[in-house]
């Protein structure tokens, strides 16, 4: 009986992890905490509604503004590679096949998500090709690329594009200082945090072969995976097959693939639960019910490893399930245009690490705001949600919004409330 027991818990946990790592327990978790605001249960945050309209008209100005036919991409870490006009993204293609060009593109994508957190309003990059000088998501983008590009993450000098296991586990605090051209006036947030990640990956990618291969363990070998769990369908023509591919799929090929990067993060039976926090108000019969997951990066990483899938041919499915990204930009749009309300000013005096309640609650409040923002634009586009997905919403969008409205109200356009950040959730 004991040891039915212990075999029934077991199951239990690895059902709870795979829950907490779905959409859906995203939004039932934060749809949980909003219920609480507008309840006025919730220590650092109210919900005030009637600044819907007026949000979802402040998001379509900014979305005409920056494409006025609303062809729309997705928001993904393509977008800041693509900053400042240039061709720079012609430098992966180099007579590669269509199967190759995709893994050095996942190689990329992951590499450059993972350093993406928040840069710091200190901090540039100059690049010397174009002149141009980018800060934080563009910045960090183009660096990426740039160190990408000369072989950085690579441990082969015959193949400089691609990131493996060998040249990340090697990597040092002083090689990526110098690719990001980080010194004293010049400082990088989070620095040896972002070291210690790529570090961690390179561990992850060799002790996971199912996802990143036995040999030359790369995350670019995550395209072989998916591309084998893809579903086939056939049309009326049966010459002409279509396969399709979740959303979600993606995701939890992420998740299980490079969730134990993440540096103390709750866990389940030693298991990482990676971006996942806990908030005292929501209650239940076990500790893992107040967990609430937001996967951030993880999702943001999904957005943009789905674009090279496309241009093999696969059909992205079900993009209605993924949730919003619970960032700064996004959560600042939501405090800066009043649809949230602080309970007391002191706390926008301090500043708050990732885990504290008020950034949970600030993060979770978001992902539903998001949610009935990207409602009310459809409404009033009269668009549905399969021609204006919410991962358009985003980059249309909220985030540029985000951007907009907090430059107008702050110098420098910092986010409204302050974050301890280690280079690792935002």
């Amino acid at each position: 009986m004991v040891r039915d027991g212990k075999l029934q818990n077991m199951m239990n946990d690895q059902e709870t992890i795979a829950y907490l790592r779905t959409p859906a327990a995203i939004r039932q978790r934060c749809d949980r905490m909003f219920k609480l605001a507008c309840d006025r249960q919730l220590n650092y945050f109210r919900c005030d509604l009637s600044k819907l309209d007026k949000t979802a008209d402040y998001v379509i100005d900014v979305m005409r503004e920056n494409y006025p036919d609303l062809d729309i991409p997705f928001h993904s870490r393509w977008r800041h590679f693509e900053v400042g006009d240039s061709s720079r993204l012609d430098e992966l293609e180099r007579d590669l096949t269509p199967i190759e060009t995709a893994k050095v593109k996942f190689d990329l994508a992951i590499i450059s998500v993972l350093l993406d957190a928040g840069a710091g309003a200190d901090w540039q990059y100059y690049e010397q090709e174009t002149g141009q000088v980018f800060r934080r998501s563009e910045g960090l983008a183009v660096a990426s690329l740039r160190m990408f590009c000369q072989g950085a993450f690579s441990s082969n000098p015959e193949q400089p594009l691609q990131a493996d296991a060998k040249a990340l586990k090697a990597i040092t605090i002083e090689k990526l200082a110098q690719g990001f051209q980080v010194s004293s006036e010049n400082p990088l947030v989070g620095l040896e945090g972002r070291v210690k990640l790529l570090q961690r990956l390179g561990e992850i990618l060799t002790q996971n072969p199912i996802f990143f291969g036995a040999e030359n363990s790369r995350p670019g070998n995550l395209v072989d995976y998916l591309l084998q769990n893809k579903i086939s369908t056939c049309t009326h023509l049966p010459t002409r097959p279509s396969t399709h591919l979740p959303a979600s799929l993606v995701l939890t090929a992420v998740l299980e693939g490079i969730g134990e990067i993440w540096p103390g993060r709750l866990t389940i039976t030693g298991v990482n639960l990676g971006d996942v926090w806990i908030h005292p108000a929501l209650g239940g019969e076990k500790e893992s019910d107040r967990y609430i997951p937001f996967h951030k990066l993880s999702q943001w990483l999904t957005y943009s490893l789905l674009e090279p899938l496309q241009e093999l041919g696969v059909e992205i499915t079900g993009l209605e399930v993924m949730t919003g990204l619970p960032e700064y930009r996004n959560g600042g749009l939501c405090l800066d245009m009043g649809l949230l309300e602080v309970v007391g000013e002191d706390m926008l005096q301090e500043s708050h690490l990732p885990g504290s309640e008020v950034i949970v609650e600030w993060r979770a409040l978001t992902v539903i705001l998001l949610d009935q923002i990207a409602a009310a634009i459809r409404e009033k586009l009269n668009l549905n949600e399969s021609q204006l997905p919410l991962v358009k919403i985003l980059q249309g969008g909220t985030w540029n919004a985000g951007r907009k409205i907090a430059a107008q109200l702050r110098p420098g356009g910092v986010p409204p409330i302050q974050i301890e950040s280690d280079g690792t959730v935002f």
